[in-house]
């Protein structure tokens, strides 16, 4: 038998392979995930895409690999409004309980 260790997952991959900046690599994920589920549902290839989201293809095919480090949260909200897409940004007070010493940033879509 292997000695196989099973560890319970935080919910964020980025986080648990020790990744920096996970809340924002996570929120970039998800971002890029609901971009290239549009793109993929209306069966666009990869230069009409670019043309729509106005980026070059070699970057919609970077997105498409998931290497989106280059890529700010800002410019992924800017292709999705282009994908008409509506974005809702919540900011709230952080309860004084919570044990981060900065805000924390969650992105989900519906």
């Amino acid at each position: 038998m292997s000695n196989i260790q099973i560890h319970r997952s935080s919910g964020n991959v980025y986080k648990d392979l020790g990744f920096p900046d996970v809340e924002k690599m996570q929120a970039k994920a998800i971002l890029v995930s609901r971009i290239m589920e549009i793109v993929k549902k209306k069966k666009w290839t990869q230069k009409k895409a670019a043309e729509i989201l106005g980026i070059t293809q070699p970057k919609i095919s970077l997105l498409k690999r998931g290497h989106f480090s280059g890529f700010s949260i800002g410019k992924l909200i800017n292709m999705l409004n282009k994908l008409q897409q509506d974005i809702e940004i919540i900011i709230k007070d952080r309860p004084s309980l919570k044990k981060h010493h900065t805000g924390h940033l969650t992105v989900t879509y519906a």
